[in-house]
């Protein structure tokens, strides 16, 4: 990679530092999305993959919580996860589903593997099963509450800066 000299403004495959794409399937809503174009940035994830009807940018609910980063962070639209799956497959990525599925392993006993991509699925409904069964292998947040999920951005934000950190001592 070339190297940048002060004043110079890195492309995004230049700014990017950790080789993960975050798959988002079918979020509903476009504050979350928003955060979790904030995390990227703020982990600087190569890119944002948005999946059938997830917001995407240009949308203005996404632009209020994404306070800028959605101008940046490079973000391409499919019409599904698993076509989306299809693309960082061919061009060698690791996917893994990040979802409270049977045989999922805890994300502080999970060997991640870069490059990577993290599928998060919808708030209600999960990862579709479709993209589920292209994974490479299952990561789940340990919840021991009454509810067995957290919110996806806040989900997001564990898993994307333990990848960080395992990036950065591997």
């Amino acid at each position: 990679m070339p190297e940048l000299r002060l004043g110079d403004q890195p492309t995004p495959r230049e700014a990017a530092i950790l080789p993960v794409v975050i798959v988002l399937d079918r979020l509903r809503s476009a504050y979350n999305t928003g955060n979790i174009f904030r995390l990227a940035d703020a982990v600087q994830a190569e890119a944002i993959y948005a999946c059938g009807y997830t917001p995407f940018p240009p949308h203005d609910r996404l632009a209020k919580t994404a306070m800028g980063c959605d101008q940046f962070v490079p973000c391409r639209h499919f019409d599904d996860a698993a076509t989306a799956m299809a693309d960082l497959r061919e061009r060698g990525y690791t996917l893994y589903a990040v979802d409270t599925v049977v045989g999922a392993q805890c994300y502080s006993d999970c060997h991640f593997h870069f490059p990577c991509a993290f599928v998060f699925g919808n708030e209600a409904l999960g990862i579709s099963s479709e993209a589920l069964a292209l994974c490479d292998g299952y990561v789940q947040l340990p919840a021991v509450g009454r509810k067995n999920s957290i919110n996806v951005g806040n989900c997001a934000a564990v898993i994307l800066f333990e990848a960080l950190r395992r990036f950065r001592i591997s």
